[in-house]
């Protein structure tokens, strides 16, 4: 299942496919060894409030979110790195400079519509 995510704050649409990681190989994939990313593909990540970037060639853009699915936290992510926001509840992985193309900043209000 695929969702499209919305910026509702910005009236923008971040991506057009995403797909929720919601099993052990797909949360520990996530992008991993992948050496480019579609600009409307990106992975959701439920209760997940640290996200690395070990085995990854290219960066990443993080985007956390709280249950109200509000942005709490941005980061654009080097490889061999580690983020963590512990008050997220939901993280979105994006190709990079999806954060500054949309904007996405603290407080926007995030939509998933299923596709």
């Amino acid at each position: 299942m695929f969702y499209r995510i919305i910026n509702k704050t910005k009236g923008k649409v971040i991506v057009e496919k995403a797909r929720v990681a919601n099993n052990f190989f797909s949360r520990l994939i996530g992008f991993m060894f992948r050496k480019n990313i579609d600009e409307d593909e990106a992975i959701i990540f439920y209760k997940a409030p640290s996200i690395h970037t070990f085995f990854m060639y290219i960066p990443i853009d993080i985007v956390f979110l709280d249950k109200d699915m509000k942005v709490i936290k941005t980061k654009s992510l080097k490889p061999y790195r580690i983020i963590f926001c512990k008050d997220s509840f939901i993280t979105i992985e994006l190709k990079e400079n999806k954060i500054i193309e949309i904007p996405i900043e603290k407080e926007d209000l995030i939509e998933f519509c299923k596709i």
